[in-house]
């Protein structure tokens, strides 16, 4: 009788769901919209279609040092490169066509020289950033140090002005501010710069290339299962589903309120159904709704957008079942704390978007500040998305989907408690 009358439940829950079309949109429709809009802005592309940092260069010292930095700026393959003048360079960045303006001031390149060998006095180089482009002037200002240091170097070993600057230096060195050991130290550096200049013969193509990085750079990206590229998408539905399951169960505790204000939980009462068989229809019919939508939302990015479970296909299934759970307690429990449908969906909704935002659903949590990061692992969905993610793209094994789905299930059986300790046949 008990199992007829559970099945009865589920089949009416299920029924009144797909009856709804709003709901069956919200449910189906829209993490698949939200999530390949989300996952076509996230996923990184190949180096060769990385876009490059819009910036604009002000020379205004025309120094064979500054053309040099200018040359070096635009060839960089990281950088977009226009040459303004200083008023337009303002201009630019304040209406955000560009990230950094960089103002090579006049007598930048004789004052850099001489600071290359004294240490003192060192020049300013000015830079004009859009504030909403921190991480870009973060780039620019590593890059400019790197073309800087070689076009000063390149200049100062080789170039007809640094031959001049070095001479300059050696006839004012016995007024410097230095103790005579570093005077004559510099003295001999400085003469031995001269005669290997002098070496060179003012050739070109003999000029050293100046002080140059030491090393290159061999990038691997690195997942479990090596050479697997890395697709955005998986991350960008694997945070939709997670948001809209839980909106499918704020739905559904929302039409239970509705249901108790009608009398139907009455008229199951003298049925009689126990409260245990309800609530484990409800939770069992919830469940199912929400394991259906994400059966949908993963199955579309596999069709259309390659997501793949590269790990374990079991921890995938097992974190699925304990996110569906916990989102339908989570269900049950606004059903049974709300006291009218209205009030119930107006304090749930802002707190299922701070579950969902706090735990990464709309960008990865490593954006996040160090000390939210921390904070975040007591919300469900923080270890719902990392979980998807670990036997998504990051191909992990069983083992690493074991802590998710028990922090899940943790969090649905505090739930449900609570659903079961505050819920009430009648409407008071």
């Amino acid at each position: 009788m008990e199992l007829i009358a559970l099945l009865a439940i589920i089949k009416k829950d299920l029924q009144l769901f797909f009856s709804d079309r709003r709901a069956v949109v919200m449910a189906f429709v829209m993490p698949i919209t939200i999530a390949s809009f989300f996952g076509l802005v996230f996923t990184p592309r190949s180096p060769d279609e990385v876009a490059k940092i819009s910036a604009v260069v002000v020379d205004e010292d025309n120094s064979a040092v500054s053309r040099q930095i200018l040359s070096g700026l635009t060839t960089d393959k990281n950088l977009s490169i226009r040459a303004v003048t200083a008023e337009q360079a303002r201009d630019v960045v304040r209406r955000g066509d560009a990230a950094v303006g960089i103002i090579i001031q006049r007598g930048f390149g004789d004052a850099a020289g001489r600071a290359f060998f004294r240490g003192t006095d060192k020049p300013e180089l000015d830079l004009l950033y859009d504030p909403s482009h921190n991480a870009e002037l973060a780039m620019v200002r590593g890059l400019l140090t790197q073309h800087v240091m070689e076009s000063v170097s390149r200049e100062m070993f080789g170039g007809q002005r640094g031959q001049q600057l070095i001479d300059e230096t050696l006839s004012q060195l016995d007024a410097a501010q230095m103790s005579g050991d570093q005077k004559q130290l510099l003295r001999e550096m400085l003469t031995s710069v001269r005669k290997f200049n002098a070496g060179t013969g003012g050739s070109a193509t003999a000029r050293p290339p100046g002080v140059t990085m030491p090393y290159s750079v061999r990038e691997e990206a690195v997942t479990a299962r090596g050479k697997t590229p890395y697709n955005g998408m998986a991350h960008a539905f694997a945070g939709m589903g997670v948001q809209f399951i839980l909106f499918a169960a704020l739905n559904f505790g929302v039409e239970k309120l509705l249901e108790r204000q009608r009398g139907l939980f009455r008229r199951f009462r003298s049925a009689p159904v126990s409260r245990l068989t309800l609530l484990a229809g409800q939770m069992a019919s919830s469940t199912a709704i929400g394991a259906m939508v994400l059966v949908a939302s993963f199955g579309f990015s596999m069709l259309i957008w390659r997501v793949r479970i590269e790990g374990s296909v079991a921890g995938f299934v097992a974190i699925s079942l304990a996110c569906a759970l916990m989102a339908a307690s989570y269900g049950l429990l606004i059903a049974s704390l709300g006291k009218t449908p209205n009030g119930a969906r107006a304090a749930a909704i802002p707190a299922t978007l701070l579950m969902v935002m706090l735990g990464g659903a709309w960008v990865p949590t490593f954006i996040f500040p160090a000390w939210l990061q921390r904070v975040t692992v007591v919300i469900p969905t923080r270890w719902a998305v990392d979980g998807f993610d670990a036997m998504t793209w990051r191909g992990l094994g069983f083992g690493d989907a074991l802590m998710p789905v028990l922090v899940l299930l943790g969090f649905a059986a505090a739930f449900l408690a609570l659903a079961v300790a505050r819920f009430r046949w009648e409407d008071v």
